[in-house]
């Protein structure tokens, strides 16, 4: 039956040699290359219940009143925006499971790809020729984010509501262009025109949802045509790929991966409950809560405003760069900026320009690893500083002391952990090296013993 089948396709588009090529692709044998895998797991799950989730939310800030099943707000004032949101969570069938689920593979697709970005950089797989396939993938990133910040946004309770706020200040900070620029998106002043809301709608279902497809699709065409990087050892060299064939090696293993991944993350939104926005009420220009915290992968950016002393650039009397600015905007920019950079400094700084189809361990490059371990540290510590009020409701931490103590960390941590790393990887490499000799030594005496 599958040879007819295979054949008959071929009469018709002949395409059997794409599909022998295919089928024979090989694939590295080793857990970190899932990484990637289930980032496009997740996005197929977030594409799934978000469609279902657009088919019951309604954009749009008209004031409303509420009647309905959540007795506690009952007679609250809101936005239609925020009672179709507690409407899909309380009352719609499978609204709160679609929602919840959401929610999860979205901090999951994140957190996917940010390890899978922390193996490239550690491993050099950055280098020629897989330049463009590190920048759409860092590219894939940052729409990420924005797209997960425009996506708790929408439903207009109280924390995202401030969130939005933070973001306008962060905007309106931008030197020369930054009122300007609010203007423009915003529509006016906050909390903005409703328009502001069906555009903020259309870029999360529609346009960076599209973008996003296309730069996946992109990223597994270069890695497919460029094939993938692999780990040395065994008969792997830079021009021989070795590794399980796509089928029936790989094939059964991503399909297995995938299932997991989407029971996974049915399992959490069915079962651990995230952002449960009944509780923080209807956002209101006037209120605030103690506590607050965004998704877990914008906390990096609320602990650098958090961080930055009171500090303005003022010239005649006029704020030319304001204290949002350096948290807000400078540290992303810092953070991406020195990694789009990466490949270009490492390239001009070793004068290594050959192609790489092996990949380093972290202990062959001391310096990178170094770097890459100092910038992670450094970013690591502002997202702690995130969670200073956390600890402070928690805990009972002063959260004065704290945000000092985070002040010192963020200099002196990323110091040491360079010095720790390139100390390990100089120390791994001799004894590696010293095994080696070993080795060698060994085999001669057995050559010798043996004539």
């Amino acid at each position: 039956m599958f040879e007819k089948t295979a054949r008959s396709l071929d009469d018709h588009t002949h395409t059997a040699p794409f599909g022998i090529a295919a089928l024979r692709y090989i694939f590295p044998d080793h857990w970190s290359f899932l990484l990637g895998e289930i980032a496009l797991y997740a996005f197929i799950v977030l594409l799934g219940t978000g469609t279902y989730l657009a088919l019951f939310f309604d954009p749009s800030t008209a004031p409303t009143v509420y009647h309905g099943s959540y007795a506690p707000l009952q007679g609250a004032h809101m936005s239609q925006a925020y009672r179709s949101a507690l409407n899909i969570s309380l009352q719609v069938k499978a609204g709160l499971l679609m929602r919840q689920t959401h929610h999860w593979a979205a901090d999951v697709f994140i957190a996917a790809i940010a390890l899978h970005l922390m193996r490239v950089v550690f491993t050099g797989a950055f280098r020629r020729p897989r330049q463009l396939t590190y920048y759409v993938g860092l590219s894939i990133l940052m729409l990420a984010l924005l797209e997960g910040y425009i996506g708790y946004s929408m439903v207009d309770d109280l924390l995202s509501g401030m969130g939005l706020a933070i973001g306008y200040g962060v905007a309106l900070s931008i030197p020369v262009i930054g009122a300007n620029f609010a203007a423009l998106i915003w529509g006016g002043p906050f909390p903005g025109t409703p328009e502001f809301w069906s555009r903020m709608y259309i870029a999360h279902v529609f346009i960076l949802p599209a973008i996003l497809a296309t730069l996946i699709g992109i990223h597994l065409f270069l890695v497919a045509s460029l094939h993938h990087t692999q780990f040395r050892g065994g008969r792997a060299t830079e021009k021989r790929l070795v590794g399980v064939p796509a089928f029936p090696g790989q094939a059964p293993r991503s399909l297995g991966l995938m299932f997991a991944v989407f029971a996974a993350l049915f399992l959490l939104g069915g079962l651990v409950q995230i952002n449960p926005i009944w509780l923080w009420g209807p956002y209101h220009v006037a209120d605030g809560t103690n506590g607050a915290q965004p998704d877990w992968y914008l906390g990096w950016l609320i602990g650098a405003l958090r961080l930055m002393p009171g500090f303005d650039i003022t010239i005649a009397g006029r704020t030319v760069i304001p204290n949002p600015f350096w948290g807000g905007v400078l540290f992303p920019t810092i953070v991406f900026g020195s990694l789009a950079l990466w490949p270009t400094v490492e390239r001009i700084l070793s004068g290594d320009r050959k192609p790489h189809n092996l990949l380093d361990r972290p202990r062959d490059a001391p310096w990178r690893t170094a770097f890459a371990t100092a910038l992670l540290t450094w970013v690591f510590v502002i997202f702690l500083a995130g969670s200073a009020d956390r600890a402070y409701v928690i805990l009972g931490w002063s959260y004065e002391t704290q945000i000092e103590v985070y002040r010192v960390l963020v200099f002196v941590a990323p110091v040491v952990a360079f010095w720790l790393a390139h100390r390990i990887c100089v120390e791994l490499l001799a004894n590696d090296r010293i095994a080696e000799r070993r080795h060698q030594a060994e085999a001669e005496a057995r050559a010798a013993e043996h004539g």
